[in-house]
């Protein structure tokens, strides 16, 4: 595995840290007056999720590890298990359904969805960043409020609340960006 120096660290990043997996979530590079500079690093393990803020000077080396990315399709979830399966192989994965945080709503039948494995363990899911939703709940299209910046609430086909523009009625498809969790644009 490659070693990089302490201030080559960039958010995304997944290291080998004190016998764990990490994933690098936020990186500041700070210079002190006094004394050398250093990469402020908060990691969050990927086998536990637990988080550690850590100091890397430049001369220190840390273990870069890649993982292994494989398209999955979403079959179905039981248990609080979700079942993915591989599209080249048809073999079958069940990851907890934590895995994707406060994004699960937003993963639909048959979504093909990006798997990082590390070996044979699979440590990370992440869905499409836009993804296509149907509005249930919304105040009515006003005709003539053109204002910009002004957004109303909706409710989507999975429970999710959102912003929307004025002119987005009920029943019409958005795509949301999974990333932000806000509207993006219409379907």
């Amino acid at each position: 595995m490659p070693k990089i120096n302490g201030n080559e660290i960039r958010p995304g990043n997944v290291l080998e840290h004190n016998d764990g997996l990490w994933a690098a979530v936020k990186v500041d590079h700070v210079k002190p007056g006094k004394g050398g500079a250093f990469a402020q690093v908060e990691m969050r393990n990927l086998r536990n999720g637990s988080k550690l803020n850590e100091r890397f000077r430049s001369a220190d080396k840390v273990e870069r590890v890649r993982l292994e990315q494989k398209d999955q399709q979403f079959l179905y979830e039981n248990d609080g298990m979700l079942v993915f399966m591989d599209t080249d192989t048809y073999e079958q994965i069940e990851l907890p359904a934590e895995i994707l945080g406060d994004r699960r709503p937003f993963l639909q039948d048959g979504m093909t969805i990006v798997v990082e494995f590390y070996d044979a363990e699979a440590l990370n899911a992440t869905l499409p960043q836009k993804v296509t939703c149907k509005i249930v709940e919304t105040e009515p299209v006003v005709k003539g409020q053109t204002a910009a910046n002004s957004f109303k609430p909706a409710v989507l086909d999975n429970g999710i609340k959102v912003m929307v523009p004025p002119f987005v009625g009920q029943d019409e498809d958005i795509i949301v960006n999974t990333e932000t969790m806000e509207y993006s644009e219409r379907a």
